[in-house]
């Protein structure tokens, strides 16, 4: 059942038409996909780390049976890398994203949006309960006292717990293909195999947590929303849903445009930097 699941989303990516930001270029490469058991005791200290209305992965299962709450399960996580072309272009700006940034944030997560629904249709098929949590009725944004922006599930977080990645100063996932990509996940009660988590701390992959040195995300951001102590998240967001949607949206022509600076024109863009 994993390997017949990695296989359904690998081939969703390479060979699906809406997955193609011009005609020989996609918005994605090869994605990453792995396991995280859902009931991972990690799930439960997310109440703690991240806030209590963080919603454990039986929560969104409950949902779906309220009468006979799942207690076993898996955690589907994909990371979809953004293709080179489309990083080339965000590489060269310094106050806006590229169109085609842009373009991949929008047009480009609405095929992860028909993703995540496919993966549910595929787990359901073969008699699974399955949810998006980032579809679900029960996701909301959440003004949170420990990080002042968070929501009820994190995608991040989850692809933490099945060992993608780990977080970088700019609070993003550092994976092997990098940090400059979309992230998927679907909660089910199948029972797959858990990949292991393969990084000695959830900050190994970014060298400024490692060493103390690099540091070029803060330098990339417009709007200085990150700094050695981390990333403001409420300045990042007013920049990047407001300012930018108001500047360069009808431009675009999109309503949702991202940023990325600080995810493009760094050590990890691409990969884990060495060291």
């Amino acid at each position: 059942m994993k390997q017949k699941m990695i296989d359904f989303i690998v081939d969703r990516v390479e060979f699906d038409p809406d997955n193609r930001i011009f005609d020989d270029e996609p918005y994605f490469t090869r994605p990453l996909v792995a396991i995280a058991d859902a009931a991972d005791p990690l799930f439960s200290q997310y109440k703690t780390i991240i806030g209590k209305f963080h919603r454990h992965p039986f929560d969104w299962l409950a949902d779906l049976r309220p009468d006979n709450p799942p207690r076993s399960g898996s955690v589907i996580c994909w990371v979809l890398p953004i293709s080179e072309a489309v990083r080339k272009s965000n590489r060269a700006e310094s106050t806006w994203p590229s169109r085609s940034w842009a373009l991949t944030r929008q047009h480009g997560e609405a095929f992860n949006v028909g993703l995540r629904q496919k993966v549910v249709a595929f787990l359901q098929e073969r008699g699974g309960l399955a949810v998006a949590p980032q579809l679900a009725p029960g996701w909301q944004e959440v003004a949170s006292p420990q990080s002042g922006a968070a929501s009820a599930w994190s995608e991040r977080h989850a692809a933490y717990a099945a060992g993608l990645g780990t977080f970088s100063l700019n609070d993003g996932l550092i994976t092997r293909c990098g940090i400059a990509h979309r992230l998927g996940s679907v909660v089910t009660d199948l029972k797959m195999e858990a990949d292991v988590r393969p990084w000695p701390n959830h900050l190994h992959n970014c060298v400024y947590h490692r060493n103390g040195s690099c540091g070029v995300c803060i330098k990339r951001c417009p709007v200085k929303a990150i700094s050695k102590d981390g990333h403001d998240k409420i300045r990042c967001m007013e920049y990047v849903y407001g300012t930018v949607v108001r500047c360069k949206g009808e431009e675009y022509g999109v309503h949702m445009t991202g940023c990325g600076l600080c995810q493009t024109g760094v050590p990890c863009e691409k990969g884990i930097p060495p060291g």
